[in-house]
């Protein structure tokens, strides 16, 4: 990736880093010499990231500004201020809106957007005192393109396109760097039980941490995953709507509300029902 940018001691704090893209850009950061810190709603899985990497893990619950409060005092005693955060948690419930119960509903709204604004608020007071650090907000491409079937995931996430894309605005003339990362599908629990529901390019975690990494080296304000993709949301809204529409509904890109595997997602169904009922 031609990194000039030294993340030697940097500290690195990774939300929902447990598992799948949050795990994966803790080990890119480590191998890089970074002081990686995983905050984690499942505190033995926070934990046991934790080791891999030999860093620190915590409970946290991005619903809660307390939690992120509490975690940062932890992170701050253990391996110093936070350089760095990556706003990687997230949850992608599928299927019709109608449908959806209200507590996923709320869950998704809390923990995908509600989130990310608790982690800014929870770091930037400190980097804007010191004037350095870095804040990585995962978004992904589903914040550009619709995708029926997941109506209010793309909602939280065109939310988080925007927020970041403001936020760049209010940061300007500081030194803080900001930006967002927009993956495909992920080939993840999240994504479990699509199949080929969705018709756009699969992308390994890997993948996403290695777009993180490059994102704070070199500052981009915004790059999807795959890379290729980034500009495409541009020429997607040049498309007249009647068009859009007539070669989505071509390609069938409504199969998540026709062909969703709902035995291969329950799993994750039953674990997203249960964090929803948590709070």
């Amino acid at each position: 990736m031609g990194i000039k940018y030294s993340f030697l001691n940097k500290v690195v704090l990774i939300t929902g880093g447990g598992r799948g893209i949050g795990l994966a850009t803790a080990v890119a950061f480590r191998k890089l010499g970074a002081k990686v810190a995983i905050g984690d709603i499942d505190l033995e899985l926070a934990q046991q990231a934790a080791i891999k990497v030999q860093g620190f893990g915590g409970y946290l619950d991005v619903r809660s500004q307390n939690s992120f409060h509490d975690l940062i005092v932890q992170i701050e005693k253990q391996l110093g201020p936070v350089d760095i955060l990556v706003n990687n948690a997230g949850i992608m419930p599928m299927g019709a809106m109608v449908e959806e119960s209200q507590a996923i509903t709320d869950a998704q709204i809390d923990i995908n957007l509600r989130g990310v604004i608790h982690g800014m608020k929870a770091v930037l007071p400190k980097m804007l005192e010191r004037q350095t650090g870095h804040i990585v907000n995962v978004a992904s491409l589903a914040g550009k393109y619709p995708i029926p079937g997941a109506s209010i995931y793309c909602a939280t996430k065109f939310a988080v396109v925007g927020l970041t894309a403001s936020m760049q605005q209010e940061l300007r003339d500081t030194p803080i760097g900001l930006s967002a990362v927009l993956p495909s599908k992920v080939l993840t629990e999240l994504s479990s039980g699509t199949g080929d529901s969705l018709p756009i390019p699969t992308v390994e975690p890997q993948d996403v941490a290695n777009a993180i990494i490059k994102v704070v080296a070199h500052n981009l304000a915004e790059v999807a995953v795959p890379n290729y993709l980034t500009h495409s949301p541009k020429a997607y809204g040049l498309v007249p709507h009647w068009l859009n529409t007539g070669f989505r509904k071509f390609i069938g890109d409504d199969r998540i509300l026709k062909g969703l595997d709902q035995n291969d997602r329950k799993s994750y169904t039953q674990r997203l029902n249960q964090l929803a009922q948590s709070k």
